[in-house]
């Protein structure tokens, strides 16, 4: 009896340790595979997207091709192409449109074809299908790709015009009015516009936003090539020196400028839109490093020399013929740059000159030029002084 006993205890701590020992099985396989999982859905993200796109193309432009084993026929073809691709991502750092849609075109066949973009995994990258977990500048941006499909370089212009963005209006914590476009104004356009986006569109909005955190000038990029007067950058809000220095010495003072989320120097967004300048307080750099990282890039069209503490601004032509001013520590408070384009083909009197009589002055100006009389334009800056028909200043 005593055996049989045992027998049977035995049996039973068996059965425990083998129960004991499965669940311990199933609870590693169970935690690798949810480690998998959050592997896979940290592939399609943003940040991973880039990292992919640098590293392909940095490859593609450093590989060697004599030791690949290439007909001479395929080798010349491939040199071309590599060289076409250099001079591309050398040509849009300067403003080039044309070489900027070489790039992007290169992008999109890498996300489409080796990344392996598609409908099902795209919106990791940004949430196109749930609203509400978009962005501002995803809004943005989403907005101004389907206007530019039809408006092209005036799709911002349309977008202002249409919804009377550019006029007066308080905002809080402000006591006068102000030019500015805010947040909540992005989302009541993009739930009014109820815009459907195919995979295409979609595709084509996250090669953007990859592109110009790469080679790009960040949030300003596509504002850039639009048809205003002009963009600047970090000409506003607090230095980031001026907030260490604060951390060190008054915490409760930090805490109450990130409370009421005064706007840092890398929040700061103006376009020059028909002689008003607009803040566009829904975009932001992010961090000083990406403002440094546009005013860095944004005027070596031509190499016109080294930024540096010493030297500590430039004035220069991007290709497009915009007039760049940039700034830096210690000459300024903060890295910042000014774009000034001059759209002189589409200027004309009647455009610019907008006040009762202005018939009369016009005819004098036309008057005073054939007679080749000396003129002096003066005004306060954005009053458009540079964009009159007869030339600049």
């Amino acid at each position: 009896m005593d055996m049989i006993v045992n027998i049977l205890l035995t049996l039973v701590m068996i059965v425990v340790i083998g129960i004991i020992i499965r669940y311990f099985i199933l609870k590693n396989k169970n935690a690798e595979q949810e480690e998998v999982v959050a592997m896979e859905d940290k592939t399609y993200t943003l940040e991973a997207a880039i990292a992919f796109i640098k590293k392909r193309l940095d490859e593609i432009t450093k590989i060697n091709l004599y030791d690949i084993g290439l007909s001479e026929e395929e080798l010349k073809r491939r040199k071309a192409k590599k060289y076409e691709l250099r001079k591309a991502l050398k040509g849009c750092t300067y403003g080039d449109v044309n070489d900027k849609k070489y790039v992007k075109e290169l992008i999109y066949d890498l996300l489409y074809k080796e990344y392996g973009v598609n409908e099902s995994n795209i919106s990791k990258s940004i949430p196109f299908d749930i609203p509400s977990l978009l962005t501002a500048q995803d809004k943005f941006d989403i907005l101004l790709y389907t206007y530019k499909k039809d408006f092209g370089y005036e799709a911002l212009t349309e977008i202002i015009k249409k919804y009377d963005l550019a006029r007066l209006k308080y905002v809080q914590g402000e006591t006068k009015p102000c030019y500015v476009i805010t947040e909540e104004e992005i989302d009541e356009i993009y739930e009014q516009e109820k815009i459907e986006l195919t995979f295409s569109d979609k595709l084509n909005v996250l090669v953007q936003r990859i592109y110009q955190h790469y080679k790009g000038y960040s949030s300003i990029d596509e504002i850039r090539d639009m048809n205003i007067d002009g963009v600047s950058g970090g000409v506003s809000g607090l230095p980031e020196s001026f907030l260490s220095q604060v951390a060190q010495t008054d915490s409760e003072y930090l805490e109450q400028i990130t409370e009421y989320k005064v706007p840092r120097a890398c929040d700061s967004i103006w376009i020059m839109f028909q002689g008003k300048s607009i803040r566009l307080a829904f975009l932001s750099f992010g961090r000083e490093s990406e403002l440094k990282r546009v005013c860095q890039n944004i005027y070596k069209y031509n190499n016109p020399g080294q930024l540096s503490d010493t030297n500590g601004y430039k004035i220069n032509e991007m290709k497009d013929g915009s007039r760049v001013v940039v700034v830096r520590p210690s000459m300024s408070e903060t890295w910042a740059f000014f774009v000034r384009k001059f759209d002189v083909k589409r200027a004309s009197l009647e455009q610019i000159i907008k006040v009762p009589g202005k018939e009369d002055a016009i005819d004098l100006l036309k008057f005073l030029v054939k007679g080749a009389r000396i003129i002096s334009l003066t005004g306060e800056q954005g009053c458009r002084k540079n964009n009159n028909a007869y030339g600049n200043d």
